[in-house]
Parts: structure tokens; C-alpha cells; sequence
């Protein structure tokens, strides 16, 4: 039986929906927990999102400077 939850306090509609996505996030997190790969430094992994946003940035300020004809 599933209970609803009210979307006030919950994202999800039913009990069930959040201890399945609850079970799912914990085995992630374990798992990246237990994980030998290198990690990245913070400053490497902020200077990668920033010229993301930069090139996004960019190309919609060219994209509105261009005026249909």
C-alpha cells in the first residue's frame, strides 16, 4: 500500500517513491564514497564551470546582438 505524501512537504507522491529514491541516493553516495579514482582539486573543477558559463555567456550575447532582418 502506498501512502501519498502532500507536495508541500515531499517531492515525491508516495512513501514508496522516496524510500526507493532515498535507498538509490544512498547506494550512490556509498559507492562514490568507496570510489580509489583521483579527485579533482576545487580550484580545477570551479575554472572548468566558469569558462562553461563564460562560453554560454558569450554565445547568447552574439546571439542577441544579431537583429533579424
Amino acid at each position: 500500500m502506498t501512502t501519498a505524501l502532500s507536495p508541500i512537504v515531499s517531492e515525491f507522491a508516495t512513501a514508496e517513491e522516496a524510500e526507493v529514491y532515498e535507498t538509490w541516493k544512498r547506494a550512490k553516495i556509498e559507492k562514490s564514497m568507496a570510489s580509489t579514482t583521483p579527485r579533482s582539486p576545487h580550484d580545477q573543477v570551479m575554472a572548468k564551470v566558469q569558462a562553461i558559463i563564460d562560453a554560454k555567456q558569450k554565445k547568447h550575447a552574439e546571439s542577441s546582438l544579431v537583429k533579424p532582418s
